[in-house]
């Protein structure tokens, strides 16, 4: 492979795979939450690691995910915004955010969930609070999206688990990832 994983990368597209067991993907899912919060000091390092692990999972989850759903290069970001919200989404936790707030240059939009599956029974406690309970989604976005060549930055903006009404994450487009071939191999 052309990047070093790590093996603390919670060895578990499968946590994706067996989401049609909801309750006990969630359950699993705040098992390691709360693992990483004892084992890290402060939040901040708590969510780079759910970051790092998703990312993780992302660059093993996207051959899954083009395997079982047959889906073509996307030819724009609009396009890539369609198959992650109504295809992926759907595919791995059973919900289909909708797409919104796109930036003017169409190179920045909203994924909006109205129900988060990692949030069941999960209150955050008061010494928590800066916490992103569900980070390693982000990490997933981005790991999956590098590896068919689209740099993204990827970051909750809203949070049902922080009072907020729905559960907002931002995505904005970064840049087309070319692939550096040693000279002679195509």
């Amino acid at each position: 492979t052309r990047r070093q994983r790590s093996r603390g990368a919670f060895s578990c597209v499968n946590l994706f795979s067996c989401a049609q067991n909801s309750e006990l993907f969630t359950l699993t899912y705040g098992a390691l939450v709360t693992q990483l919060c004892k084992d890290y000091e402060n939040d901040d390092d708590v969510n780079k690691q759910l970051d790092k692990m998703g990312y993780n999972i992302g660059v093993r989850l996207i051959e899954d995910f083009l395997a079982r759903s047959n889906v073509g290069r996307c030819h724009d970001f609009r396009e890539t915004a369609d198959v992650i919200a109504k295809i992926a989404f759907k595919m791995y936790l059973g919900i289909t955010p909708s797409i919104t707030n796109w930036s003017p240059g169409g190179d920045e939009f909203s994924l909006i969930l109205e129900n988060n599956p990692l949030v069941d029974f999960v209150e955050l406690p008061d010494n928590h609070s800066t916490l992103i309970y569900s980070n390693l989604l982000c990490g997933v976005l981005r790991g999956a999206l590098e590896m068919v060549q689209m740099a993204v930055d990827v970051k909750f903006v809203q949070d049902t688990l922080k009072g907020d009404s729905v559960t907002e994450i931002r995505m904005k487009f970064i840049r087309r990832i070319e692939d550096n071939l040693p000279a002679g191999e195509e």
